[in-house]
């Protein structure tokens, strides 16, 4: 080989090096892009799930109010009711303490009261 032909061979490997570089530089962009662009949209995906996520926590939020006005509506009544009967049976004592104490007078006589 002659001094001509090492220079175009060098050339033409040089050449062909650069154009491999060059090639294989472009593709790495474009597969890095391709790649970017799938996890923007999984992003996306995720972020609309977490936005069903929190229309799920507003509506578990409503519903647990919903309960909690309903158990206080509730535990009102009960406080009603046990009051009405505490005063009844409150009516009912104090009736039966007088009768015992009738009772009492009627059989030791007036001095045992």
């Amino acid at each position: 080989m002659n001094e001509a032909q090492v220079w175009t061979s060098i050339g033409v490997l040089g050449t062909g090096l650069f154009a491999m570089l060059t090639l294989m530089s472009t593709m790495f962009v474009r597969i890095i892009q391709t790649e970017i662009g799938s996890v923007r949209s999984e992003i996306g995906s995720v972020r609309s799930e977490i936005g069903s996520v929190r229309s799920e926590i507003g509506s578990v939020r409503s519903e647990i109010g919903s309960l909690r006005n309903e158990m206080t509506s509730e535990f009102s009544a009960v406080r009603a009711e046990v009051r009405r009967v505490e005063d009844v049976m409150t009516t009912r004592f104090t009736h039966l303490d007088r009768d015992v104490q009738a009772i009492a007078r009627k059989v030791f006589g007036d001095d045992a009261a």
